[in-house]
């Protein structure tokens, strides 16, 4: 397993939302896959129940990646966690749910798993979401090095992260490189910028490289355009294909 270069702690490939494209996603059955594929970190998406437990689900609604209806933002956890959000991905998956963030970090911890949490906030609830998941994650991955890596694109949400626990390194998270990033980053006290891979260059990367930030590259699934970035300087590549861009990816590449 290649890790980052120059600092940067974390290792060169990613697994999005734990397990890719093989496992449902944000289920301990993705994280599960992830390390059973050699994975040393995955990305995931938390937010909050209507009782503000701190979960995994990428979309403000159910509705996609479960067998429930309506918004996540309304309903108790204890509702959420009675969904089953597996046999949408395939029927052996049924009767996953979608884990806690506590209930992550114990299968993060038994994997030897790092972290990249992306904060998600529901509308509205921006700056108690970056809030609570600082402040969980700093409780639960508390022994951990190196510690999790939290990212948004929420602006509200990340300064509340950084206020809640200023010690957790955070990721400005972007698809189009905006023009004021230098900016932001600074203002954030961000160590990295996650940009949509198909919205970079080599000159960017250079230019962002040089103001001193690390660079994560989202969604990356083509092995000639993960070699591509990784040659440009990309530090670390987020992919749902973990089954062509693994762990030893840039070790055979």
């Amino acid at each position: 397993m290649t890790t980052g270069l120059n600092g940067w702690p974390y290792p060169r490939v990613v697994a999005h939302r734990g397990g890719g494209t093989l496992a449902p996603e944000n289920t301990l059955a993705g994280i599960d896959t992830g390390a059973a594929l050699g994975l040393k970190m995955i990305e995931f998406d938390a937010k909050l129940s209507a009782d503000d437990v701190v979960f995994l689900l990428h979309d403000d609604t159910v509705d996609r990646t479960s067998n429930g209806h309506g918004a996540a933002a309304r309903m108790d956890y204890a509702q959420i966690a009675a969904l089953d959000a597996g046999s949408w991905c395939d029927a052996r998956f049924a009767g996953e749910s979608m884990p806690t963030l506590a209930q992550v970090a114990q299968r993060c911890a038994r994997h030897g798993l790092m972290a990249n949490i992306e904060i998600k906030p529901c509308a509205g609830r921006e700056i108690e979401t970056g809030r609570r998941v600082a402040t969980e994650a700093a409780r639960l991955w508390a022994e951990s090095s190196p510690p999790p890596l939290l990212s948004s694109f929420s602006i509200q949400a990340l300064a509340a992260a950084r206020d809640a626990v200023a010690v957790l390194p955070r990721g400005l998270l972007v698809g189009a490189v905006p023009a004021e990033w230098r900016t932001l980053a600074a203002e954030l006290g961000c160590v990295s910028l996650h940009a949509d891979q198909r919205k970079l260059d080599a000159a960017l990367v250079a230019e962002i490289k040089s103001a001193g930030l690390f660079i994560l590259a989202y969604t990356v699934n083509d092995p000639a355009r993960a070699r591509a970035l990784a040659e440009w300087g990309v530090d670390t590549l987020c992919t749902d294909r973990i089954d062509l861009i693994g762990a030893d990816f840039f070790d055979r590449n």
